[in-house]
Formats: structure tokens, sequence, C-alpha cells
């Protein structure tokens, strides 16, 4: 057997690779747009700024310094061009995407920076792999402007992981629901019927008003906003007031709210202050062709009966009365278990007309 020559044995010590291998080396040199690797074989290896990642603007010399060492694959070993083209972005992301299948397979919470704000949603990166999140699942509520989400940590769970034709799914919006739940189940269990509580009006509809208690929404319906009558909600309330309702009914997690809080009902000595033959003050509310409804305070309606208006005859109240128009008259009837009173014009010219004779 024939003795190898230096040149032979220097040729023979060194590794020889191919693309796809994952390789260790040493910093030789370090510029702004590319690293120098002694990886063991003939020719050095080469990561440029485009295969270190993916941000363009970046300075490697803040990434590494010469001695340092760092793994990459192997894209292409060329011989007659004297070097290894080398990938350090193409190892992180495989790796990247093995943890993503892990998390996947295991439902894992991930934690990332939002790299990306696209037409369609945010682009998250995970130790160098991308996952898209739609839009749609970004948010429990629509968002208009995804901009904010920029560089900023979010949590996700992976809800598709298809690395082949490249569909990698993030969804953002079951976490907020469900710690949204969580809050939720935690406060319904606190609440009972009859508490007190300050919410934020949170939206105004025609029938009500929604409010946040704190993380959960309950309805107050237009019938208990007042002991006084409401004909429009958003003439009284506007989002982001601060309300005090009570708990007046909770069913399965629809909670109904109340601000006639019994210590407040106008009717509450209403037998003594409406007393019949009492003369009363008040405004007209609302007409009908058989009456007019007299408001005598916020609360308290009474009856003016289209007989009872004058002494003349009337063929509609409309015909002598306006809403907003304030009178006097008497009281002929209260009855208090039904919250009725009836009220006559008529009566008090009577009486006036007998204290003349």
């Amino acid at each position: 057997m024939s003795e190898m020559s230096f040149d032979e044995m220097l040729d023979a010590s060194f590794k020889t690779v191919r693309a796809g291998d994952v390789v260790e080396g040493t910093v030789l040199d370090v510029k702004p747009d590319e690293i120098i690797l002694n990886i063991g074989t003939k020719a050095d290896g080469v990561i440029t700024r485009n295969e270190y990642s993916n941000d363009s603007n970046l300075d490697l010399t803040t990434v590494t310094s010469v001695g340092a060492t760092m793994e990459a694959v192997v894209v292409k070993y060329s011989e007659t061009e004297g070097q290894v083209t080398l990938s350090y972005k193409r190892l992180a992301q495989e790796r990247g995407k093995r943890r993503l299948e892990e998390a996947f397979n295991n439902n894992e919470v991930l934690k990332a920076k939002v790299v990306q704000v696209l037409n369609g949603g945010l682009s998250a990166e995970v130790d160098g792999a991308r996952v898209f999140i739609p839009a749609s699942l970004v948010s429990d509520t629509y968002e208009r402007d995804l901009n904010k989400y920029k560089d900023q940590e979010i949590e996700f769970v992976i809800t598709e992981f298809n690395p082949r034709k490249r569909r990698i799914i993030g969804d953002r919006k079951q976490l907020l629901v469900a710690e949204k739940k969580k809050k939720q189940d935690e406060l319904l269990a606190n609440l009972k019927v009859g508490d007190v509580i300050e919410g934020t009006v949170k939206n105004v509809t025609n029938f009500g008003a929604f409010i946040d208690l704190g993380g959960i929404d309950g309805l107050l319906h237009i019938s208990e906003m007042s002991w006084g009558r409401i004909d429009n909600p958003s003439k009284v309330f506007k989002n982001g007031d601060k309300v005090k309702v009570f708990i007046k009914d909770i069913h399965d997690r629809k909670i109904a709210l109340s601000m006639k809080f019994p210590d407040q009902n106008p009717w509450n000595n209403a037998a003594e202050k409406f007393a019949v033959g009492t003369i009363v003050h008040g405004r007209v509310a609302r007409m009908t062709d058989f009456g007019a409804f007299v408001e005598l305070e916020p609360g308290v309606d009474a009856l003016l009966h289209v007989s009872q208006i004058s002494k003349d005859h009337v063929d509609k109240p409309s015909d002598v009365l306006k809403v907003g128009q304030e009178i006097d008259a008497q009281i002929v009837e209260f009855r208090e278990a039904d919250h009725k009173i009836s009220l006559s014009i008529k009566a008090m010219d009577n009486d006036n007309q007998k204290s003349e004779d």
C-alpha cells in the first residue's frame, strides 16, 4: 500500500458535505451582509444576509462575531467556486415548523411577535417559521385596522398545519372567547338577584341598553330605565355612561337589569298624595280618541277621559288639549292596586258652579 502524499492527507482531512446537511462552524469573518464560517470542508461556508433573515436591512455584525459557533444547513457546495452556500434562515424555519407541528398536535398556546400586517390578517414568526392568522381569527370583535398589532406579541393556537400547502393557520380569537367566558362564569357565580352594581353603557338600542358589568353584559330594557316614561333610550343614555343598576333576573347567561329602585317608586304613599277630591297639576303626556293621559309626576300617569274634559261636549281630546300642555284637574278615582287614577276638569267646573250658587 503506497503512502499518501501530504496534499492527499490534507484533502482527506476535510469533510465532504451535500445539500441538506446540517453543519456547525466557527465564524471566521462577519460583514454587514455576510458571514464566513469554517465548517471543516475544503471551502469555507458563506451565509448571506438573505439566507440569515427576512429583514433586508439587518446588519449581520450585530448578530454574531468572529469566534462564535453557529449551525446552518447546506444549500449548495461548489468546489469550482470554492465555497459552500449555507442558510441559517432555512434551518431555523425547519426547526420552527417542527415546533409548530408539536404545538398543533398538543393544542399548545404560542406567543410570538407579529412581523407583518397583511390585507387578510397577520403574520407572526415562531423560531423563524411563519404563521398566518386570518383577520376573522385575530379578535372576538370586528377589527377595522390591524396595524395596531404590528410588532406586538400575541398569543394564539395552531388550528391548521399543512406546510406542503404552505398553510399554517393560527387562531387568537378562540383564546379570547375562552378567557371572556371564564371571566363571565366567575362573575355570574358571584351575582345574585337584587345586587346593586355599577356598569358602563356599551350599546344603546331602541328597546333598551346593554350594560357592561365588568366582563359580562346585562340588558336594561326601556321599561326598566325609569319609573317615568321613556320613548327613546338614546336621548337618555350614550355609550360610556356610568350607571347604577340592580339585578332584576338571571336566566342562564342572560341578565335583566333595572333602574326602577323600589325605594324610589313614585307610587309609594300615593294614596295620601292623590286622594279622591285632590286638585292636582300635571302635563299632558299623550292622547287617544277616548282621553288624555296626564303625567302627575315621573311614573304616575292619570287618565282624563274625553267626557271629563269639559261640561261642554268634546269630540276628541286633541280638539281642546295638546301634548305638553299643563293643566289642573281633580282626582275622581284612585285605584292603588291597579295604579290607576282618573281625573276630571268638569268636576272642578261643577264645584265652582256650586260655590257660586
